[in-house]
């Protein structure tokens, strides 16, 4: 997180203890503790729907406020994507894989789709985390 001056300090766990929640929801891992928001114990609108597999997020720089944008391929095509899913957490250092919208207009329920572009972040440079809405990400 962002010091005053806008520097990173050592303390991640605030970020950390969300995304492990959002980690093990989508890996249905054990039941998470009761929360709301970014941690809320399952992913969808209510705890009977199952047909969610991600919680997306955004993350923004501590230094600037800034949403955090990164470069994808997705059949031959580039383009930037600030929407993430979360795949690894190791102490401060998070994986994720890019999502790029999904342009198939057969697939309304889907707004994203997989990539095959991950990145790893250092969550003492995130200053914030926005969750969006749950959703089914397909080729997970």
């Amino acid at each position: 997180m962002c010091n005053n001056d806008m520097t990173s300090n050592t303390n991640c766990a605030c970020l950390a203890n969300i995304l492990q929640v959002i980690l093990k929801l989508q890996c249905k891992g054990e039941k998470a503790p009761e929360f709301n928001g970014c941690d809320k114990p399952f992913l969808g609108p209510c705890p009977s729907v199952t047909c969610f597999n991600t919680r997306p997020v955004n993350f923004y720089s501590c230094s600037t406020g800034e949403i955090w944008t990164l470069p994808y391929t997705l059949n031959g095509a580039t383009g930037t994507s600030s929407v993430f899913r979360v795949e690894n957490l190791d102490d401060c250092c998070c994986t994720c894989r890019i999502l790029a919208p999904n342009t198939d207009p057969t697939e309304v329920n889907s707004p994203y789709v997989a990539t095959d572009s991950f990145f790893t972040i250092n969550l003492n440079c995130v200053g914030a985390l926005k969750c969006l809405q749950d959703t089914y990400v397909p080729c997970i």
